[in-house]
């Protein structure tokens, strides 16, 4: 259907902009409302305001000047007094698809009881294997009994799969088993499979409302302040790091090397850098350096051996690709999802240490290589993406009740919103290297930037779009 992925807006005084979700009332003229009944919950008995207001919304910008214009907003998520589903005519399904990432199992179980316990929904499936299991596997019937301590493991209690996405036999499967509720937990490709999902229920008209989870342990969707997981991945990343400070210091020349997840955005690394205090260069893929020659990684390392006796690196694993392309044969190799497979930078770059020091300098090292990728990202989530999650799952579940569709739940300046898939799917979030935060990661490693003026200049004129980091 032509204007189906058109993103609504609505504009007001002074430079306001509503980015808008859709609704099933856009498609479906005269759909009955009804009153909702968490009013009546007893455990929200004693809230003051039990319900957001028809025209709340949170702006993207929260610093502005006396003559900046209002710019952008989201609709604030959260419960309606009215919803267009009755509790015992919603059919829910959850999925989870791609990667790992600590919480998948807290936000399954909190979408799971918050629609038994808030809305009193009692017919709630687990899509098992992503998905591909809507039309080949068998489904999982969730109850709270069921999932009451699956927050406890790593994992996903559904299982997942990368790639998969056959909209039709999906959609197929949606319609024949009667679910009208469909909640989809996933990264980015995991966004653009709902989105596409969405179209072809909207193209059928279907009263099916479909909502996105956004998951990715890397921290690379946008708008978003963070997604859940990245806590988690960054305090884990604490022992890996610690690790390698030991074994460095325990060596005459002793060279650490943790590589940490990051094919294109460098937060884990950058944060647990910040985090760490104990590391001496981060390497993430936003940020250009080179080997040899003054200003060099080599020069550096040698440097800071003479200094302080050892050293611990932080790499992301998509730094350096540029590097790594002209060293090795780039196959262009891709999984399931349509990502890119990057070759292992942490074991070329050991490598290419160690031959340096050897051939060059007649420097003995003892270099310590460290890859905790998947302990990382297989460990329950903690306690602040505990708590996270549950934010998370019950306003997918507000905005699902109350008929809006298409949409991915997620914080925005602290507040949870109904982001347009459009904008979840727009671009990848990265690490902007001309903002504070990581020129306070320089300052804290005391490492050169390894890039040139020419290079500064030009992302400093190329930076618009994303938010500064504080």
């Amino acid at each position: 259907m032509a204007g189906v992925s058109q993103m609504k807006t609505v504009t007001g005084e002074g430079g306001y902009v509503l980015e808008d979700v859709p609704h099933l009332t856009d498609y479906i003229p005269d759909l009955p409302t009804y009153r909702n009944q968490l009013q009546d919950n007893p455990a929200y008995s004693t809230v003051k305001d039990n319900f957001v207001k028809v025209d709340d919304a949170v702006a993207q910008k929260v610093v502005v000047h006396n003559n900046s214009p209002r710019g952008i907003h989201f609709r604030r998520a959260g419960p309606r007094q009215k919803v267009c589903f009755q509790s015992d005519e919603v059919h829910a399904c959850i999925v989870t698809c791609g990667g790992l990432c600590p919480g998948l199992n807290t936000v399954i179980r909190e979408i799971v009881c918050g629609l038994y316990h808030m809305y009193g929904v009692n017919k709630v499936l687990g899509i098992d294997g992503g998905y591909r299991g809507f039309y080949s596997k068998n489904t999982i019937k969730l109850t709270p009994k069921v999932v009451d301590d699956i927050h406890k493991r790593g994992g996903t209690f559904l299982g997942t799969s990368r790639g998969g996405h056959d909209k039709s036999k999906i959609v197929d499967s949606i319609q024949d088993r009667g679910i009208n509720q469909v909640y989809i937990i996933g990264g980015d490709g995991t966004q653009k499979g709902a989105a596409l999902i969405y179209e072809e229920i909207r193209r059928r008209g279907l009263k099916v409302a479909v909502v996105g989870v956004p998951e990715t342990i890397d921290n690379d969707i946008p708008v978003i302040d963070r997604s859940f997981g990245f806590d988690t991945a960054v305090e884990e990343a604490q022992r890996a790091i610690s690790a390698a400070h030991v074994e460095a210091g325990s060596f005459e020349n002793g060279i650490g090397l943790v590589k940490l997840m990051g094919r294109h955005s460098g937060f884990i690394a950058m944060h647990a850098t910040l985090a760490s205090r104990d590391v001496d260069c981060c390497l993430i893929p936003e940020s250009p350096f080179y080997l040899e020659g003054k200003g060099g990684l080599f020069e550096f390392i040698k440097r800071r051996l003479k200094e302080n006796g050892h050293m611990v690196i932080v790499v992301a694993e998509g730094a350096g690709e540029n590097l790594l392309t002209k060293y090795l044969q780039s196959m262009d190799l891709q999984d399931a999802s349509g990502n890119n497979l990057h070759h292992d930078v942490g074991l070329w770059i050991s490598q290419k240490i160690n031959d340096h020091f050897a051939r060059e300098d007649k420097m003995a090292i003892t270099l310590k290589y460290i890859d905790p990728t998947y302990m990382i990202r297989a460990v329950p989530g903690n306690a602040s993406d505990n708590v996270y999650c549950t934010l998370l799952a019950h306003s997918a579940v507000h905005g699902a009740m109350a008929g809006f569709t298409g949409f991915t739940a997620g914080p925005v300046n602290g507040q949870h919103c109904y982001i347009p898939f459009e904008r979840i799917n727009e671009r990848q979030n990265q690490v902007v290297i001309t903002d504070r935060m990581w020129a306070r990661l320089l300052s804290s490693t005391d490492q050169p930037s390894f890039i040139c003026p020419e290079v500064i200049a030009q992302s400093k004129k190329n930076q618009g779009k994303p938010p500064p980091q504080f």
